[in-house]
């Protein structure tokens, strides 16, 4: 197994999807978002069991991992297209807090060079409601800053697709070569013809 084997490439993967899954989870958790951090959740479960398939050269852990991916890249274009508004769906709606809370994205007051501005009354400042604050500028909108991490997401999933079928095409000849020549080697036929004739 060379340094650039289609194992090592995918171990890489896995472990930058691990990476950037764990960081979306944290802003999500920031957010109150509970449908990304119930997805972000399974995502951590899967990239870990597609680690430990590789590492072991387990195939069917691999194709667990294949299927989610897919899955995942699913659901990176409806994230998308949700803060996109396209097809329907709009950034203001209550779909990734589950309609639990009223919290919305983090970056929408904490973006790169955001200025946030609450209601000049007394009375209002003690409230905790994020939609009591205006943010006056950003560098960045925070629909686009979610649209990044969801483009990072479906970049490193989809060669992390690429390198999961040559490994499985690999363990799975590995796995088939290995049973033929235990199947097919000849003093293990000739032992079975053995005992069938006595």
């Amino acid at each position: 197994m060379g340094c650039c084997s289609g194992r090592c490439m995918l171990i890489f993967i896995c472990s930058l999807q691990l990476i950037t899954a764990l960081e979306r989870q944290v802003f999500d958790f920031l957010g109150y978002q509970w449908a990304p951090i119930m997805i972000n959740f399974i995502q951590i479960i899967m990239v870990i069991l597609g680690l430990f398939g590789t590492i072991q050269y387990r195939p069917h852990y691999v194709i667990l991992y294949l299927v989610w991916t897919l899955l995942w890249v699913g659901w990176n274009v409806f994230v998308s297209c949700l803060y996109l508004d396209l097809g329907g769906l709009s950034k203001d709606s209550d779909i990734l807090s589950l309609g639990v809370s009223s919290h919305r994205s983090w970056w929408k007051e904490n973006g790169p060079g955001c200025e946030s501005k609450g209601l000049p009354a007394a009375g209002w400042q003690r409230q905790e409601n994020p939609e009591l604050i205006t943010v006056l500028s950003c560098w960045l909108e925070y629909q686009y800053i979610e649209v990044l991490h969801c483009i990072v997401q479906l970049l490193v999933s989809l060669v992390g697709f690429v390198y999961a079928c040559y490994v499985v095409s690999t363990l799975s000849d590995e796995e088939d070569s290995s049973n033929v020549s235990e199947f097919y080697h000849p003093s293990k036929s000739f032992q079975l013809l053995l005992r069938v004739d006595s």
